[in-house]
């Protein structure tokens, strides 16, 4: 997509501009939104460096995702079309949510890299923390938190930094630490930083870090005793829409005219994408395909417990003085992430692009089913041990085959939570509204409905993420240029997707690929073994471990066989 959708028909009757700040895993962008009419009028993005130092292990700098925050080149974008840039009335933010960052207040410097959501180094902790709770139940805490004690949220990273961290934990005896997830390290700069910058984040973003109270919808004492977290270094928590800070920004950029536009939205990402797909009412539903694949269903005012494995979290708060909503979701950690496996990893593909046609060229696995359980398994399994496999292979499978079963492994993971969510709500969803990057692989969005047997519905402006941050920031008191009420909502169009197969194929396909998840488990120690300097040592993995002995006892066998030189 380009990023200048104005035609010059509409540069005259533009409303109040609203711009989003949309901070993803592997990329930034900043969009400016008409809100009357919800048009796309410009947006420009940057992509994110992910860096791997160990395995398992996922990283970013925070400054490199301060810097991309793109807003001069939108604003130049904008400028080009003769849009006065001073009519952009707020700023929302929507970002990677569970991503941990800490940094000093007195010199605005990060103390660390981010560690991103996807990170495992915390696997040992998580165990040792399930191991220690009553029946060793992974969902100890789920009745204040909504989630199972996981890698996957903000708690035992940061207190993974404090403990490993020299400069963390130093930072935090003197006072000077600053914790929070991308949200609050972008607010907190773009509001001043240093000199004065508002440290907060929304309820959407806090309860996903396991130290907030779904229910009192605050940091909850015991919760951040049971982790060893200080209370003082969180961030103070707001509603989802309000005026939290005003920008701060240098006049000689052309961005400058920003300066002083409240930034008055924040949603985590799966969230905003709720809101901009406009799943106000209880039991509405989307699912985003992004790094991840992320399904959540509206489940009104009150927290829905999940029996299936499913996580209960804050879906927003649209106003201070407005009720939270909650919603249920099923979380696929690899989803987008297994096509740059494809192009990086293997080399297979040259682009996304090039992998619908590769698997259009076949139109079939052949009886290959891929599992990319690269970071475990998340909803409904919640299993740390498992492993990335593909299996089914024959003399016939070719790389056109694994890029089908790449596709269908997506499909398949989004049937095992929908069938979660169907089965927590008792009410089976009759179609699945749908975003994210990976909306644009037809051929994937046709997959999705067959292995579903349910309508796929897509909206034709696919940035509903970012639309739904803009939608917050413009209806925040003291901005209100962005009503949400359903009377006032722009009329959104979309492309359905038909189920096209018969429903005894998909079953039979989706049996299969259950036989392969099960295959994918247990493939990691609980408990991996530390070589004394904090690090996991390769015989952490059993079967790795093992092949590595053998070959040393066969080399000296070898040795010993062959007698003197």
């Amino acid at each position: 997509m380009n990023g200048t959708m104005a035609a010059c028909s509409h540069r005259i009757t533009l409303g109040p501009l609203v711009a989003a700040i949309d901070q993803g895993t592997s990329s930034t962008r900043f969009l400016v939104f008409n809100s009357k009419t919800a048009e796309l009028l410009s947006h420009h993005q940057v992509e994110i460096k992910q860096s791997f130092p160990k395995e398992g292990w996922v990283e970013e700098d925070p400054k490199e995702i301060l810097q991309s925050v793109c807003m001069d080149r939108t604003c130049e974008k904008l400028t080009q079309l003769n849009v006065d840039i001073s009519n952009i009335k707020a700023i929302g933010v929507t970002n990677q949510r569970e991503t941990t960052v800490v940094w000093d207040k007195e010199t605005g410097e990060p103390l660390y890299n981010a560690i991103v959501w996807l990170d495992l180094r915390t696997q040992s902790t998580v165990e040792r923390l399930i191991n220690e709770t009553p029946g060793k139940n992974k969902n100890h805490l789920k009745h204040k938190t909504g989630l199972p004690i996981s890698t996957y949220f903000s708690a035992v990273k940061l207190r993974w930094l404090m403990d490993n961290v020299d400069e963390v934990r130093e930072a935090i005896v003197s006072h000077r630490a600053m914790f929070g997830t991308v949200d609050s390290w972008l607010i907190w700069c773009l509001t001043g930083g240093k000199s004065g910058g508002v440290h907060c984040t929304d309820v959407t973003n806090a309860s996903r870090t396991m130290l907030f109270n779904i229910h009192t919808l605050d940091w909850d004492p015991e919760l951040c005793t049971y982790f060893g977290i200080p209370m003082e270094i969180l961030p103070r928590v707001r509603s989802s829409s309000e005026i939290y800070g005003l920008m701060k920004i240098c006049s000689n950029r052309k961005s400058g005219a920003l300066s002083g536009i409240p930034i008055s939205g924040c949603l985590g990402d799966q969230s905003a994408a709720l809101v901009g797909q406009m799943c106000f009412q209880d039991g509405q539903a989307k699912n985003t395909y992004g790094t991840g694949c992320f399904l959540l269903r509206n489940t009104g005012a009150k927290p829905v417990m999940s029996d299936h494995g499913l996580l209960t979290t804050v879906a927003y708060k649209l106003g201070r003085d407005k009720p939270a909503c909650y919603a249920l979701e099923g979380s696929v950690a690899i989803c987008g992430a297994v096509v740059r496996w494809l192009q990086d990893n293997l080399g297979i593909i040259g682009s996304s692009e090039e992998l619908e046609k590769l698997a259009a060229s076949v139109g079939t696995s052949y009886g290959c089913y891929f599992v990319p359980a690269f970071s475990g398994l998340y909803a409904p399994y919640w299993e740390p041990s498992a492993r990335g496999i593909i299996c089914g292979l024959t003399q016939f499978t070719n790389k056109s085959h694994v890029a089908f079963a790449a596709l269908e492994a997506v499909c398949f993971q989004t049937r095992e939570i929908l069938d979660a969510m169907n089965q927590d709500s008792g009410i089976p969803l009759t179609q699945l509204q749908v975003d994210g990057g990976m909306t644009s692989n037809r051929l994937l969005m046709q997959l999705q409905a067959d292995i579903l047997c349910i309508p796929v519905v897509k909206p034709s402006m696919p940035e509903t993420t970012a639309l739904g941050a803009a939608m917050a920031a413009g209806a925040a008191e003291g901005v209100s240029v962005w009503s949400l009420s359903p009377e006032d909502l722009s009329e959104v169009t979309s492309e359905k997707f038909e189920p096209q197969i018969n429903p005894d194929e998909s079953e039979f396909r989706y049996a299969r690929w259950k036989k392969a998840v099960q295959k994918s488990m247990n493939w990691e120690m609980t408990e991996p073994v530390s070589n004394g300097n904090g690090e996991t040592s390769i015989f952490s993995s059993i079967p790795l471990g093992l092949y590595i002995m053998g070959s040393m006892l066969m080399l000296v066998g070898a040795k010993y066989l062959a007698g003197p030189d």
